[in-house]
């Protein structure tokens, strides 16, 4: 079930170097939308299809039109606009803000933040942040590695060995980034991106001996707070019942938010190196990614020498 996020605007302003210039008590207040508004007609008079909880952002252009305006009117159409109670007004670097804003800001408990960079740079940079921030997200049960680059999630049945096959992944000096839960979202159309939630950042825990801070344990490079997701491995006990791909040829999927992510079934039996076969499947997709699949240049070969002089001719 996917659940969406909010973000508080004093986390917004500390991820983004923001300084705030008024409106102090409203910046434990959320934001629930990615989309910002520049109010260029708001601030002509027309609020009709004003949407209030969008951030607003004021760069040169919106500044120097209110600056057309007889001061008097310039407070009526700011009052009337911040009446409404958006959530934050964002000025960039070139902006002078006056003191009517602050006084409407600090009247009204709305934060009134300014850039260091200008109204394009800062206008990308926020929307980015929150669409990443806000995207619906959805929760899986699995654990997340950075493997040579490839963000591989280890799905599988509880007591199966998705955590231990991670700690001894990550002493190999591979990447963790989520274990036990993940939180996945969608930044981009395909791009699926997964994290750990905050209070479990860092940790393994494994089964009969407790938790690992893998910072503490194998240093900061053990860790990332999020990655792209490519590749999907399901651990699953051995069924001798069931056929398993012994040339890679088929393909399966898994699919998060619509989007197909290449997926791997490896079974475990004792004996079994589970983080060799995952760190090997990871290398292997990798190089399909890349456009070599060894398992279609094998199948090829066999059937040109097939062809030609017959399977088991090894003269060349």
């Amino acid at each position: 079930m996917a659940y969406k996020k909010t973000v508080k605007l004093k986390k917004m302003a500390k991820d983004l170097n923001l300084q705030i210039v008024a409106g102090f008590n409203g910046e434990d207040r959320h934001v629930e939308v990615e989309m910002l508004s520049r109010p260029g007609v708001e601030f002509a008079g027309f609020l009709d299809f004003f949407d209030p909880q969008r951030i607003l952002l004021i760069g040169s252009k919106e500044a120097h039109f209110l600056l057309l305006l007889d001061e008097e009117v310039q407070k009526q159409r700011v009052d009337a606009v911040l009446k409404l109670l958006p959530p934050a007004v964002i000025f960039s670097i070139n902006v002078d803000i006056p003191q009517y804003f602050i006084d409407l800001g600090n009247h009204y408990n709305i934060p009134l933040y300014k850039s260091n960079e200008r109204t394009t740079p800062i206008n990308s940079k926020l929307y980015a942040y929150l669409r990443s921030a806000l995207a619906p997200r959805e929760s899986i049960h699995g654990t997340l590695l950075d493997i040579y680059g490839m963000g591989t999630l280890i799905i599988g049945k509880s007591g199966v060995g998705k955590s231990e096959t991670a700690l001894e992944l990550v002493k190999r000096n591979h990447i963790l980034v989520a274990d036990d839960r993940v939180d996945v979202y969608e930044t981009a159309p395909g791009i699926i991106i997964g994290q750990a939630p905050k209070i479990l950042e860092r940790y393994i825990e494994i089964r009969g001996i407790g938790i690992f801070d893998v910072v503490q344990m194998l240093g900061a490079g053990a860790f990332r707070e999020n990655k792209k997701i490519r590749l999907v491995i399901e651990l699953e006990q051995w069924d001798k019942n069931k056929t398993y791909d012994r040339l890679g040829i088929e393909t399966e999927s898994f699919t998060i938010f619509g989007t197909s992510i290449p997926k791997i079934t490896i079974p475990v039996l004792p004996g079994r190196n589970n983080a060799t076969l995952v760190e090997s499947a990871a290398m292997n997709q990798k190089l399909k990614y890349l456009g070599y699949n060894a398992a279609q240049t094998l199948i090829d070969n066999v059937a040109k020498k097939a062809a030609s002089k017959g399977a088991y001719d090894d003269e060349e």
